[in-house]
């Protein structure tokens, strides 16, 4: 069955693409809040874009088993009212004149930790809404639609950060967060109950997923190159808002355009992945599509407030459209070999690593942009992002036994 005609799927599709569009508004307006209405230092900003993603660290693992546990649905539908509730307060802190940047970190710290449940169960209840066959066709339209967000949101952002003020933009990531839930339980597929394990116990159930995913050499080389990009690239993200408007002069407004033009990239990434399964292959997908765009991200600092923004909307873009094809690509991967019982650990131990380097890249990428400067520590960032593609390169995901090895 065409997943177009797939009623559930569609209601999946539907509220992730809304949720989606207010997470690109939320990621692009709480550091201009920080930036504009609380004059946030470098530093300040490491630790904000830091706390976003930090719980990968703190929850990560025994998230995993919580998800194995339990029925999958039910775990989203929490985590979308909960990141909905918390980011209300924002907009409501601000009105009455008491919004801190205190606020806002704690904030981000516990709507990533609500994002770690949603993320992880989301990955892993999708092979059983849609089946292993549909899951690259699957995957793709739900990138399309994070892609589709990441053009449209942050120019919404700017916008709104411009017009009515940043904190005015926060009520669109909520709203969207309340719509997603909406649409997740009007889901009529049931899930399979899920299986006892067979030694019940926190511990032992995080060893046997990390066992599953450090066992095998692909896994392993995957968790390896996102989680070095997502180090580098999270040290990059911290800056790169000063850098836009305090070293090349930029306006919110036009802030939003410029990121908005670079998530063009991602778009084009969903919309072509099948093409490059079709052509290469899966496996040698995951390597060859950061190898030739990711490179590109080192043009962006070169860019300034004149026809060289230029190279920050195409460096941004190249990035975007990697990653995108090569996360569709190893996602649709990791899916497909993993046991059912074991779906929801392999996500958790994948992302503690992968994700919970991003706040350690966030914090350092603050660091040196207070001692080395913004431009030197976007320039790093984005140069040794292009080098993690090695792992993938060097690994047995260029052979034909990379589904075993």
């Amino acid at each position: 069955m065409s997943l177009w005609s797939h009623r559930d799927f569609r209601l999946l599709w539907a509220g992730d693409t809304i949720s989606q569009f207010g997470s690109a508004i939320g990621r692009t307006v709480l550091p201009l809040l920080a930036v504009g209405a609380l004059a946030a230092t470098p530093f300040e900003m490491g630790v904000l874009s830091a706390a976003s993603t930090a719980a990968f660290l703190l929850i990560g693992l025994p998230a995993g088993v919580w998800v194995d546990r339990l029925s999958r649905r039910p775990v989203m539908l929490v985590a979308d009212f909960t990141r909905a509730a918390l980011l209300l307060s924002v907009p409501v802190a601000w009105w009455l004149g008491l919004l801190t940047l205190t606020h806002l970190v704690v904030v981000a710290l516990l709507v990533g930790a609500a994002t770690v449940l949603f993320d992880v169960a989301y990955q892993s209840y999708l092979p059983a809404l849609v089946g292993r066959e549909q899951l690259v066709d699957g995957n793709s339209k739900l990138e399309a639609s994070r892609a589709v967000a990441e053009v449209s949101g942050p120019a919404a952002a700017g916008g709104v950060a411009q017009a009515v003020g940043a904190a005015v933009g926060v009520l669109a990531t909520a709203a969207g967060y309340l719509v997603s839930a909406l649409f997740l339980l009007r889901i009529r597929t049931v899930e399979p109950p899920p299986p006892k394990p067979e030694k019940p116990g926190l511990r032992h159930e995080i060893a046997e997923g990390l066992r599953f995913v450090f066992g095998h050499r692909s896994l392993r080389a995957i968790v390896g190159c996102t989680g070095t990009a997502n180090f580098f690239g999270g040290m990059a993200a911290a800056v790169l808002v000063l850098f836009l408007v305090r070293e090349i002069g930029l306006s919110e407004g036009v802030v939003g355009l410029v990121l908005s033009a670079a998530g063009v990239g991602g778009v084009l990434g969903a919309l072509t992945v099948n093409r490059w399964n079709a052509r290469f292959g899966q496996t040698t997908v995951i390597w060859l599509s950061g190898l030739v765009t990711w490179p590109l991200g080192v043009l962006v600092p070169f860019g300034a407030a004149d026809w060289r923004i230029v190279f920050v909307v195409v460096g941004e873009a190249a990035v975007a459209y990697g990653a995108t094809v090569y996360n569709i690509a190893q996602v649709s991967y990791r899916q497909s070999i993993c046991p059912d019982h074991l779906l929801g650990r392999m996500n958790a131990s994948i992302r503690f690593v992968v994700w919970g380097a991003m706040p350690l890249g966030g914090l350092v990428g603050g660091l040196l942009g207070g001692g080395i400067g913004v431009t030197a520590t976007l320039f790093a960032g984005m140069a040794c992002q292009a080098a993690a593609v090695l792992w993938v390169v060097l690994s047995p995901l260029r052979s034909r036994d990379a589904v075993t090895a």
